[in-house]
Parts: structure tokens; C-alpha cells; sequence
């Protein structure tokens, strides 16, 4: 799906951080490159932009930031059937399918630890439009990546953030005054909105940030109180990999054939 304005935008992804709270995954590789169904979680959102016409990344590194770049620079072997010869001094290798994918993307080092807004911030210099996407690199969503952006030139504000209802992480018991449960719900939706990421924002955004800030703590809350923050609402699901137990919900569901997440 491709045409219309802002085609030739940039979608920021932090993949900087340690995902401390899945060490079983995380000690060995950066939660980005933890796999849903063999591909890994920033592959995917990576392919629902690309299923909008939006193909051109910029990746903020940090945490063994290398395997990513590793991971991209190797991709065709890693995602294609392949056969390799060997053999007087040589080599040769023919690949068989052809992963569909025309991404360029832009590996940023932004450091082990700084935070997601000074990350932003060294980033500025690769925007060189005056609207980009972001997004984090551990959450998936059935969002439409162009509704989202016309919705944030319609509201005409600095930044336009996705809210989203999170499912709780237990099962919701209903109990009658006879202490009789009436009613069981596993992991129903909980009443509120957060912060579910996939922004747009106006390059404004970097005049409210330094190399030290923190997105959410810092920049979303001035510009908020500045009613410069727009909020989009149309997004049926959506779901982070936080914890080695969502990393593994997120496999069943896959091998169980529910994916809401995948538009393309």
C-alpha cells in the first residue's frame, strides 16, 4: 500500500534498551531481536510500516546494538533458503527466495545508556523532513500507519501519540455478596488508556529535548501541558513483549494462527 503525503518519512525505533525484566531472552541478544514465529519482534513492526509505504528506518541502538546491525547486514541469509559453493579458492552463493522486503535503514549508536529521549535527540540529525514516525521496538498493534498520520495533520498539534487499551496481566474474578464467583474474565481489557508508542511527531519535538531527557518523563509532559500532544485512539489491539512469559504468549499465538498484528 503506498501513495499520498508524507511517503518519504523516517520511522524511529528505539532498540536501545536492556529489557532487564526477560533476562532469559535478553542476556543473550537485544529484546528487538527477540523472535515471534521465527522473525524477530522489530521485524515485524518493521513490516507494518513497510505495509503502509513507510521503508525507511532509523534504528536508535544501544544494548549489544551490534546484533542488530549484525542481524540486517546478514539478512538475506538468514531469511532465504540459500546454497553455497565451495571450492578452488571460491566462492559462490545463489539465493532461492527472496525476502520481500526494500527497507534502507539507518543504524544510529545512541549509546548503552542514555535515555529514550536523549536517544531521539541524537538521532535529529538524520530527520530531514519535518515529520517522522516513532515507535518502540518491543510492541506490536493492528494500527493503520496512514489514518494515524492524516488523524496528526488533521489535529494540526506537535505530536500525536497512540492510546491504547492494555489487558490486564491476571484473571478478573466477579464475586456476588455470597462470596459465589459469578463471572471469570482471563486478561480482560482494563478500563484506561496508555501510552501504546507508535507516535508522529513534528520536528518541533527536538527543541524540547537534550542528550539527557527522558521521552515519556520529560518531552510528552511538557509539550503536553503546552496542548500540543494529540491523541489517537483507533487501535483494536496492541500488545508489548515486556517479560519472557509475554515472549512466549506471543509464540502460541502465533503457531495458534491469531495475529491480529499482521496487516500485510
Amino acid at each position: 500500500m503506498s501513495g499520498g503525503q508524507g511517503d518519504n518519512m523516517k520511522t524511529v525505533i528505539l532498540c536501545g534498551g536492556k529489557g532487564t525484566r526477560m533476562r532469559e531472552e535478553t542476556e543473550f541478544k537485544p529484546k528487538p531481536l527477540v523472535e515471534i514465529g521465527g522473525m524477530p519482534i522489530l521485524w515485524h513492526i518493521m513490516k507494518i510500516y513497510s505495509h503502509y509505504g513507510y521503508n525507511d528506518f532509523v534504528l536508535c541502538l544501544g544494548y549489544k546494538g551490534n546484533m542488530i546491525k549484525d542481524y540486517f547486514l546478514n539478512f538475506e541469509w538468514f531469511s532465504n533458503d540459500f546454497t553455497l559453493s565451495l571450492g578452488d579458492g571460491c566462492r559462490k552463493t545463489d539465493i532461492h527466495t527472496k525476502s520481500p522486503v526494500n527497507w534502507n535503514i539507518t543504524f544510529a549508536n545512541t549509546g548503552e545508556e542514555t535515555d529514550t529521549g536523549g536517544r531521539v535527540k541524537k538521532i535529529e540529525k538524520y530527520i530531514d523532513g519535518n515529520e517522522f514516525f516513532l515507535t518502540y521496538g518491543d510492541a506490536v498493534a493492528d494500527i493503520d500507519i496512514r489514518r494515524l498520520y492524516n488523524y496528526h495533520k488533521v489535529m494540526g498539534k506537535m505530536a500525536t501519540v497512540t492510546a491504547v487499551h492494555p489487558s490486564s496481566r491476571f484473571g478478573v474474578l466477579e464475586i456476588d455478596d455470597k462470596g459465589i464467583a459469578r463471572s471469570f474474565h482471563e486478561k480482560p481489557a482494563v478500563n484506561g488508556v496508555i501510552n501504546g508508542g507508535y507516535f508522529v511527531l513534528n520536528r518541533e519535538v527536538f527543541d524540547h529535548m537534550d542528550d539527557n531527557c527522558n521521552f515519556e518523563k520529560d518531552v510528552l509532559k511538557e509539550i503536553s501541558q503546552k496542548g500540543e500532544l494529540a491523541v489517537y485512539t483507533d487501535c483494536k489491539y496492541w500488545q508489548c513483549m515486556d517479560t519472557y512469559k509475554e515472549a512466549e504468549e506471543f509464540n502460541k499465538q502465533w503457531n495458534n494462527g491469531h495475529h491480529p498484528w499482521v496487516v500485510w
